[in-house]
């Protein structure tokens, strides 16, 4: 999976959990302070991740740093090691 893949599927998880569109995710964007998430709706977007393209995570590993930009989370996923199929990113 490359970043562009992840990027999809954080703008698909991100539209079904906040019922609005999310299109044109760019590495500076701020989950919280540009998107406006909470830790809920983060938690809501972890799990449809999960659903979408398999990615685990152990909450005893999160880190806030990891969770401040698209690039960061970005990241993040990578480095959980996912390899889903793009096709599947649909949430």
């Amino acid at each position: 999976m490359d970043r562009q893949n992840v990027v999809t599927a954080l703008e698909n998880a991100l539209t079904h959990v906040l019922e609005r569109p999310v299109t044109g995710l760019h590495g500076d964007i701020r989950l919280f302070d540009d998107l406006h998430l909470d830790s809920t709706t983060m938690l809501e977007m972890l799990m449809a991740l999960e659903d979408s393209i398999g990615l685990v995570v152990d909450p005893e590993e999160l880190d806030a740093d990891d969770f401040v930009s698209v690039d960061t989370f970005t990241d993040f996923v990578l480095a959980s090691g996912v390899t889903a199929d793009p096709e599947r990113a649909a949430v």
